[in-house]
């Protein structure tokens, strides 16, 4: 039989090899050949063979046969052969296989050998794959080995005594004397695996931790030698002596240190040497100074030692190195608490990591900047992480928004205590937090509503109390909180609270709007308590109280001539502001509404574009005669007091602000779509002449029903204002329904927010929609609708064109 070929010219063939299944041809025939050559029990070349096999482990393939061929090569009296065999061994067999209890035998005789090469490979061996039953058999020839006075050896068998510790625990007492003299050595090896020997039994046995605490001095000594010695090139990192040593001394240093007063102060001064004569320009430097500043926050030191490794992880902030700038905010964050005001004095440069590229890097900058806020810096850093989260990934969002709630909580805590002596601004900033936290609301309202119950003294408090009561009083009374214990209230309770403020001599005439506004929101949230807000609403329409009367009035107007409309105006505010980007000019989207404003240097957020959303349609449609959507604007505040529906409500659902409290200052003021805001101030909405337009049937298709209902504004007679009430026939609920429309480019079209975007099955409710159209020609109208929603599972999409539009609705 041929000699197989060598290792070297199978690696060379293999590396030859195109594809993957070349590649493996070339193993499986080789694979064969050993296996041939295993069953000849050919001695001469079993060396070789077990050496290529080995490669093929490495690369991926099977080579479980070769087990026993290695054993063959321990039992040889020849070193090549042992070192094989052992390398064998360790890549190819585990304490699961019954297989290496068959090598105890060699690993004792080879222990015992009188080379102390062949010493070193069974040390090796055992101490990388030795089970606990021969461990049991072998520690005895171990701690012999590690009191000899061969360095080679007791470097060895030092990290063979921590296998056999970690497998045989009770076995760690045997080892305690030869420990005496380690220490003692002159030999970097042998103290740097003694040290990893010291650690390990410390932090298995509260005992040995005890008992080796009278080691520090003879550590600190240690470790003052390798930072005050010259250049040894043996031992020499980047102009470092030996940093591995002196990173091993320091983890044990730790560990010694911790809980205990006079190991800490013995050890203060060297941990205060290594910090300021470490050199900081290489990554050596840096994982010795991290190490010891780990030393230093986690023994008992001095308080001007901790604020110096403190500074130190603040130098690592300024660092290139991502991984170096990671490990110092986690390790800020870990230290925050015990060391808030050094940590704060880094401020600048944590908020800073916050605009990083590395996603891991802005995660913890976000959790140490949450970690920072106090009562002294609460309003600079909101508005570092509201921008923030303005342009942060959709992964942070969510985990930003909860940081600033949990923040604006301790703003709750504030009114509690200050009372009234908060600026004006507060209460519409702390509504804005509350609002763009969409997860906190049930427990938010919840928390105020418990806040408020029978002390109506503080008034910023109880104005956000009634702000949120309105906004969410379903989630109070439904009792949705899963972050405490929900309580049980009825819709008339918090009737009775809202009323209670609104007839409360504490109560000012801002705080009377605010709970006024917040029943009439909750005629749309409650639905057995209808009758009593009409009848509260009645009442106040004659008050004293100028803007209490002229909101009373108007929502009344509401119930009576306009209650079509009442759900769609009155449903729950989204978040207050966002911004998108779209080409030169940014979208500032108010509530879901947007206008073109001035392009100001943000970064682009990662959030959908609504007005190129609402266009879509005309790519579908196609033409070029079809007009854009015109977006719905919010409606400025009137100066005349007149009763008009939309200057009252627009306060509260357009603006984005709480009625009767100053907008936020980051809202822009937005111009309105001239045809539908002209002349609204003094006169009323709708033509009651319109009455008499007939409605029409827009679509019917698959138990979805689109209706129209017409009405001519009185203010333009070219503006007409049509509602679409959408019904669903089937037997399931209608999901994520979207009306969009398209018109002729002669006409202007504008969509208002729907009620609701789910249409309830058997036709148990209705969506219902504003839409106006100006006409200024008076020509016939004509329009192209596109329906978007989910239904039983799947997603539907449909196109119509409705040109049935009644003479009346247009002429």
């Amino acid at each position: 039989m041929p000699a197989p070929i060598r290792l070297r010219e199978l690696i060379r063939t293999i590396r030859t090899a195109r594809t993957q299944a070349e590649e493996r041809e070339m193993i499986q025939k080789e694979c064969a050949a050993i296996r041939s050559s295993f069953r000849e029990e050919d001695n001469t070349y079993r060396c070789r063979n077990v050496a290529k096999l080995l490669y093929m482990h490495m690369l991926g393939y099977p080579a479980h046969f070769g087990q026993l061929e290695c054993l063959k090569l321990i039992a040889s009296q020849k070193f090549t052969d042992k070192r094989i065999g052992y390398l064998g061994a360790m890549l190819l067999l585990d304490e699961r296989q019954d297989v290496h209890l068959l090598m105890t035998n060699c690993i004792k005789n080879d222990l015992n050998h009188s080379t102390q090469f062949v010493q070193g490979l069974a040390l090796c061996t055992l101490g990388c794959m030795g089970s606990s039953e021969m461990c049991r058999d072998l520690a005895g020839e171990v701690e012999k080995l590690l009191k000899t006075s061969n360095s080679y050896l007791r470097k060895k068998a030092a990290l063979c005594a921590v296998h056999v510790i970690r497998k045989v625990p009770e076995l760690m007492e045997m080892f305690l004397p030869a420990t005496k003299n380690l220490l003692n050595e002159k030999n970097h090896g042998v103290l740097h695996t003694s040290v990893v020997l010291l650690t390990e039994m410390c932090e298995r046995s509260p005992d040995m931790l005890a008992h080796f605490r009278k080691l520090v001095p003879q550590l600190v000594r240690i470790l003052k030698n390798l930072i005050m010695s010259g250049y040894s090139p043996e031992h020499d990192v980047s102009g470092i002596s030996d940093p591995f040593l002196q990173v091993r001394i320091l983890r044990l240093l730790r560990i010694l240190g911790r809980n205990d007063d006079d190991s800490s102060e013995a050890m203060n001064d060297i941990l205060a040497q290594v910090a300021t004569n470490t050199e900081t320009s290489k990554n050596v430097g840096n994982a010795i100074l991290y190490e010891t500043v780990l030393t230093i926050m986690d023994i008992k030191s001095e308080s001007g030692l901790r604020v110096l490794a403190i500074n130190i992880l603040g130098r690592f902030l300024l660092n290139n190195d991502k991984n170096i700038r990671y490990v110092a905010l986690t390790s800020l964050l870990k230290t925050v608490q015990t060391d808030h005001n050094a940590v704060q004095r880094h401020r600048s440069t944590i908020v800073d990591c916050l605009k990083d590229l590395d996603v891991s890097i802005k995660r913890r900058a976000m959790e140490l900047s949450f970690a920072l806020v106090n009562g002294n810096n609460i309003r600079g850093m909101m508005k570092e992480l509201l921008y923030f989260l303005d342009s942060c990934e959709p992964e942070f969002k969510a985990d930003c928004a909860s940081g600033i709630f949990l923040a604006a909580e301790k703003w709750l805590e504030l009114f509690e205590s200050a009372g009234s002596y908060v600026r004006d601004d507060a209460v519409p900033n702390l509504i804005q937090l509350i609002t763009n936290s969409v997860e906190m609301h049930a427990y938010t309202v919840q928390r105020l509503y418990k806040a408020i119950l029978g002390d109506y003294s503080q008034q910023p408090l109880v104005q956000v109390a009634a702000w949120c009561i309105g906004e969410y009083g379903d989630l109070l009374v439904s009792g949705q909180c899963e972050e405490e214990e929900p309580i049980q209230v009825t819709e008339d309770e918090v009737l009775d609270i809202l009323e209670s403020v609104l007839i409360s001599n504490m109560s000012t005439s801002v705080t009377r709007g605010y709970a006024l506004t917040a029943i009439m929101k909750l005629s749309t949230r409650f639905t057995c308590t209808v009758n009593r807000i009409k009848k509260v609403v009645s009442i106040y329409g004659s008050s004293i109280d100028v803007e209490l009367q002229q909101r009373a009035v108007e929502y009344n107007a509401l119930f009576k001539k306009y209650d079509h409309m009442r759900s769609a105006l009155l449903e729950r505010m989204p978040v207050m502001e966002k911004v998108t980007t779209n080409g030169p000019t940014e979208i500032v989207q108010t509530n879901g509404e947007t206008e073109p404003a001035p392009l100001e240097t943000k970064p682009p957020p990662s959030g959908p574009q609504p007005t190129s959303q609402a266009n879509d349609l005309l790519d579908l449609l196609g033409g070029n005669d079809i007009t854009p959507v015109i977006p719905t604007a919010p409606t400025s505040k009137p100066s005349s007091a007149g009763g008009e529906l939309l200057d009252l409500l627009g306060d509260i659902n357009l603006t984005g602000a709480p009625a009767a409290a100053p907008a936020p200052a980051s809202v822009p003021q937005i111009s309105q779509p001239p045809f539908l805001l002209d002349g609204l101030s003094s006169q009323p909405l709708f033509n009651d002449i319109a009455a008499g337009i007939p409605s029409i049937t827009a679509y019917s298709k698959n138990g979805l029903k689109i209706e129209f209902t017409f009405e001519r504004s009185n203010t333009n007679p070219s503006v007409t204002v049509i509602t679409i009430q959408a019904s669903n026939s089937t037997e399931l609920d209608m999901t994520d329904f979207v009306f969009q429309a398209a018109v002729p480019k002669t006409f202007q079209l504008q969509l208002l927010s729907p009620s609701s975007s789910i249409v309830p099955a058997f036709n148990t409710g209705t969506i219902t929609q504003v839409i106006k159209v100006l006409n200024p020609q008076k020509q016939q109208l004509r329009m192209r609708i596109k329906l978007t929603y989910n239904h039983k599972g799947s997603a539907m999409q449909d196109l119509a064109e409705v040109n049935n539009f009644p003479p009346q609705s247009w002429q």
